[in-house]
């Protein structure tokens, strides 16, 4: 099981909005035991984006995308998709049922085309306004605007990928280190990264001040026993050293 996501828009590079779909993708993943492996933000740009969704549809990993599903001309993120699996786009029967039943009368062939989609995609439901996402071969495609994709994600999370919830135990410890630079305990964390591949070894330092002593984050994640045999190295190393620490 590997999560990545993809957040898409040329306003997010200039600096003209900030994200937020990042802190609350990691946010809705953690409630229930699930985390990010990689996080990709990409420009408005049609040939990129299709690059990048062959690359992540080919690798089989769960996707969740953020952006360009729109249909002004700096919307690619659905043609992309697309073209990343050589398939065609058309009206989703579903997202046509659900445009017009949002708009009646007024569901124009300019709102119709909010429910193309890749052939063989599935909708997601948007509580906020009926406009669907869609998905496809394990990837989730949702609109920039916090206010439905996150309702959405939620959606997806619970009904589409339930199965993942808790499916992986992890753990996490840490200790902070006491006026030690990194350099004075790689070859601690060289041997602990050896010695226990089914955890990742972290390391945080800060360089102090305003009144904030420098020290390090020196912790493990992964595979819960592991984490506590290394993380009882690591505690045993460090006082032997000689060097103050508190738990995290």
């Amino acid at each position: 099981m590997t999560l990545g996501t993809i957040i898409i828009g040329d306003e997010i590079l200039s600096g003209k909005r900030q994200d937020k779909h990042f802190a609350k993708v990691v946010e809705l993943l953690k409630a229930r035991g699930m985390a990010l492996d990689w996080a990709l933000y990409l420009g408005d740009d049609r040939t990129r984006l299709t690059g990048a969704l062959r690359t992540s549809f080919a690798s089989g990993d769960i996707v969740f995308s953020f952006g360009g599903i729109g249909v002004t001309p700096d919307d690619h993120t659905r043609q992309a998709a697309a073209a990343a699996l050589d398939t065609g786009i058309a009206l989703h029967p579903d997202a046509e049922r659900e445009i017009r039943a949002r708009f009646g009368a007024e569901a124009t062939p300019q709102r119709l085309m909010l429910g193309e989609f890749p052939l063989g995609s599935a909708i997601i439901p948007n509580p906020y306004n009926r406009i669907p996402g869609f998905s496809i071969r394990q990837h989730f495609f949702f609109p920039g605007f916090p206010v439905m994709s996150w309702p959405m994600l939620e959606w997806v999370l619970d009904t589409q990928l339930a199965h993942l919830h808790h499916a992986v135990a992890r753990d996490e410890q840490a200790i902070i280190v006491y006026e030690a630079p990194e350099s004075s305990l790689l070859d601690l964390m060289n041997r602990i990264t050896r010695d226990y591949p089914k955890a990742t070894l972290f390391s945080l330092p800060s360089f102090g001040g305003e009144g904030v002593r420098r020290h390090i984050e020196l912790g493990m994640r992964g595979e819960p026993e592991s984490v506590s045999k290394a993380m009882e190295e690591i505690r045993s190393e460090v006082t032997k050293r000689g060097l103050e620490w508190i738990a995290r």
